[in-house]
């Protein structure tokens, strides 16, 4: 998922070489998140051994390293290490799967652990510093392209493995960008054997004074994963808005996003959203294998919400909290701290 940092850059030049950009950045956080649908409690028929409050954490480093032809053309790549722990479940420190690119006059390709071009749409993910509400997210519920229980299943620059190996194209000019993608994942050795899934995606944004408008679409061998997306975002000074509609593989989910600065410091953003029901089509036709959220109490179509506040503390530290309830009845609350190098 997208994440905002703050770079330092160091210059560094070695002889017989041209010299190179190699920026290190990253963040912190830390805090506490409560949610309902966690249970340490043995007779509970919600049972998971997962206290209902836990600490969340993350520690993020960045390493961006460019050179510049003769010619003017810009190679570079991208990779980041990381250690976190959610639901009281510690992972230690590790390296992700590097993005290579080039650049030049507007025009950049990327190869390997890509960013995505359904990821890349603007108005997509909340203005905050996770891109969702309270301290890690809380589930990403706000997005219109996580359905029915299908959450992140398109192509997205992974911060914890591996990613898509995948290739992209983007080219951005006078406030239009346009952005394809195409990744492949092998057969799966079994027994039995998993078939592999191709995507290719394709997003347009166009920005116009104070206001951004986007459309994106998905295409992929594996069910739930053909998507639709568009969104319109604009700034009105002290505030802003989004709506934002996709349809995937069938299923609606439209959304809209506030925000409003509340002094100097402080800035606050709420977000509604709702869900289609899955059809009865794709119940028979046994699309929603593994899904059992699709019948019965714990069915995801309805009405999610949510509200998040953030307190810049100066220094690249804020105070971040957020409560949100999903579709599905399930409220989680986060508070803590973020901090930026």
């Amino acid at each position: 998922m997208k994440k905002v940092l703050f770079a330092t850059t160091a210059l560094i030049a070695t002889a017989g070489m041209a010299a190179a950009d190699v920026r290190i950045s990253g963040y912190g956080r830390f805090g506490l998140d409560y949610n309902e649908a966690n249970s340490s409690d043995v007779t509970d028929p919600n049972y998971n051994g997962i206290s209902e409050t836990t600490i969340t954490s993350r520690l993020r480093l960045q390493f961006d390293m460019s050179t510049e032809t003769d010619g003017g053309v810009q190679f570079g790549a991208r990779f980041r290490a990381q250690a976190e722990s959610r639901d009281n479940t510690p992972r230690g420190g590790m390296f992700n799967g590097a993005r290579f690119f080039v650049t030049y006059e507007g025009f950049s390709l990327g190869v390997g652990n890509i960013i995505g071009a359904f990821e890349n749409t603007p108005g997509t993910y909340l203005e905050t510093r996770t891109g969702d509400v309270g301290i890690d997210g809380a589930g990403f519920v706000s997005h219109v392209g996580n359905v029915n229980d299908e959450y992140g299943n398109w192509d997205a620059y992974s911060s914890g493995g591996a990613g898509d190996n995948g290739v992209e194209l983007i080219y951005s000019n006078a406030g239009f960008t346009g952005h394809i993608s195409y990744s492949t994942d092998n057969d799966q050795v079994g027994p039995p054997i998993v078939q592999g899934e191709d995507r290719i995606a394709a997003m347009m944004s166009y920005t116009f004074g104070d206001w951004t408008a986007s459309i994106a679409a998905q295409d992929s061998s594996s069910a739930w994963e053909d998507k639709v997306i568009a969104s319109v975002s604009g700034d009105l000074g002290m505030f802003g808005v989004t709506v934002a509609y996709a349809d995937n593989d069938g299923i609606g989910k439209w959304g809209l996003y506030g925000n409003v600065d509340t002094g100097a410091a402080s800035n606050l953003i709420l977000f509604v959203t709702d869900e289609d029901a899955v059809s009865a089509a794709d119940v028979v036709a046994g699309r929603n294998d593994n899904r059992d959220n699709v019948v019965g109490s714990n069915k995801q179509e309805g009405t999610s919400y949510g509200i998040h506040y953030s307190y810049d503390l100066g220094g690249g530290v804020s105070f971040e909290t957020g409560y949100r309830r999903a579709s599905n009845d399930n409220d989680t609350f986060q508070a803590g701290v973020f901090f930026s190098f």
